[in-house]
């Protein structure tokens, strides 16, 4: 498929949001604390700025801006600032 359709956006929205929520009910990494904040700073940034994109009608943006975001919550999983281990919202193995 060529296009990012509304439905597709908002399932991209759902899935990056649930994973955020799972960062911030799971946690981090106690010793490396400081990193996984600004990893989750980054994280809410890009996607406030997707919503923004949304409101403007611009899915393109919108959609870059949200895989920026899971991108960023998926390093941040892979290299264990989140305690997280859901293989279905990130790219680790459950445990």
């Amino acid at each position: 498929m060529k296009t990012i359709t509304e439905e597709k956006l908002e399932k991209y929205f759902k899935v990056t949001k649930a994973a955020i929520d799972m960062v911030k009910e799971k946690g981090f990494d106690e010793k490396r604390k400081s990193e996984a904040e600004d990893f989750l700073d980054m994280i809410e940034r890009y996607y406030s700025d997707a919503k923004h994109f949304k409101q403007k009608g611009d899915i393109v943006n919108a959609f870059a801006c949200l895989n920026y975001a899971h991108g960023w919550l998926d390093a941040g999983a892979r290299i264990k600032l989140f305690k997280v281990s859901d293989s279905k919202l990130f790219t680790v193995d459950d445990e």
